[in-house]
């Protein structure tokens, strides 16, 4: 076997699909975001316009966070020193615990490092400690929640997106005796349209089911205190287990689950993910603490944020723009191929100064390809006009369709 060569092909045949991923390096500035550098061949850097961050209100860049952050480096060093079970319980993790089951109105939370090992751990884990479970998932939930469902090792039911008659046909036919779990997501990322949560309650409670919702692109944004989409829509305490994350509109790092005590105990005590793994810094595990408190007294940044979005939305369909309507914070541009979406991007960058990574296959379906655009409170009037005049000159040069 050559083993490099076949290392080769498999780069190869991503290149010939036009969906080999580039990595863009920048360097965020603080105070400026969404202004960043953009550091290319010999150390040349460039200003650029940053309009796919996942920071939605800007957080990373808050004085509080930062200063939070800077006291728990000097307080307890870099890292945790360990797992949680051993000697990486710190306590500013206690504290983050405490502060995010009061964000989702649940008993209990716990840590993880990331929303993907969160969703991946917590599910699996579940489905493995309830004999005979059957899993019902949402078609275009994320990776994490379908590996979540794979590794469970149990009976997975997938039921077409935000489709209540198919998940009741599914939950109809399955054994009114087994344990039963609805995996799905408030927002829905690359699409932007949220899910009818208070119905699938609905039917979690006719079929006697729990519900887990994943609210990573929500949390934050939605609800009088941040508290997701299903805040907004008053129905936490319908929704047995609430996953979110700390890396998108709290601006730091880290993911997390709330629910019951014994359901958070059971996670903590069963869950490789969790168990062996180290613990958050605590110099991040403060940054997220203080930017929920901050987050969750501070309305004016969530009506900001989804007044931006509103006005991009705008600007693109007053230009005949390519706009996939949604009714969230997100704004898709359909572009349909992955080979022009990549230049469409590499155009941006290199003529404008403007960042937006193309999205292509495995992420979205192939021959839906997009750019995703994702503005915060800090993207201005000006940054917008600057945008859409860009779009407009790549679209005629390119011959782009418009027609979303």
């Amino acid at each position: 076997m050559d083993y490099e060569a076949k290392f080769e092909e498999a780069i190869d045949s991503l290149r010939a699909e036009g969906r080999y991923r580039v990595f863009m390096d920048i360097a965020r500035r603080a105070g400026e975001f969404p202004r960043a550098r953009f550091y290319e061949g010999d150390n040349v850097q460039r200003d650029i316009t940053v309009w796919c961050s996942n920071d939605y209100l800007g957080m990373g860049q808050n004085p509080d966070v930062i200063a939070a952050m800077e006291t728990a480096l000097h307080e307890c060093g870099a890292g945790a020193g360990g797992t949680r079970n051993i000697s990486g319980t710190n306590h500013y993790h206690v504290l983050l615990e405490q502060e995010l089951a009061d964000l989702h109105g649940k008993e209990a939370a716990l840590l993880f490092t990331s929303g993907y090992i969160s969703n991946e751990a917590t599910l699996s884990t579940i489905g493995r400690i309830l004999p005979g479970c059957i899993l019902f998932s949402d078609e275009l939930n994320h990776a994490s929640m379908i590996e979540g469902v794979r590794h469970s090792g149990q009976t997975k039911r997938i039921f077409r997106h935000n489709d209540l008659v198919h998940l009741e046909e599914l939950l109809q036919q399955a054994d009114p005796d087994a344990p039963k779990v609805i995996a799905f997501e408030s927002v829905y990322s690359m699409d932007g349209d949220i899910a009818p949560i208070e119905a699938i309650c609905d039917l979690a409670d006719k079929y006697n089911a729990i519900t887990y919702l994943d609210e990573v692109h929500a949390v934050g944004l939605y609800g009088e205190r941040g508290g997701g989409v299903a805040e907004r829509d008053a129905v936490m305490d319908r929704v047995t287990i609430i996953e979110g994350t700390l890396a998108k509109a709290f601006g730091v790092m880290g993911g997390y689950i709330t629910g019951t005590a014994k359901l958070i105990d059971v996670v903590r005590s069963y869950a490789p993910g969790f168990i062996f793994t180290t613990s958050l810094s605590p110099v991040l595990a403060a940054g997220a603490l203080a930017s929920i408190r901050h987050v969750k007294r501070t309305n004016d940044l969530r009506v900001r944020h989804q007044e931006r979005a509103a006005a991009l939305k705008q600007r693109f369909r007053d230009a005949g723009l390519p706009l996939m309507e949604s009714e969230s914070h997100i704004v898709p541009l359909w572009v349909g191929d992955a080979t022009l979406c990549k230049q469409v991007s590499d155009e941006l960058m290199e003529e404008f100064a403007i960042y937006v990574q193309p999205i292509n296959y495995p992420t979205v379906p192939r021959g839906t390809e997009r750019l995703r655009f994702t503005p915060g409170p800090y993207h201005t009037d000006e940054m917008m006009d600057a945008l859409v005049d860009a779009l407009n000159t790549v679209w005629e040069r390119r011959k782009i369709s418009r027609a979303a």
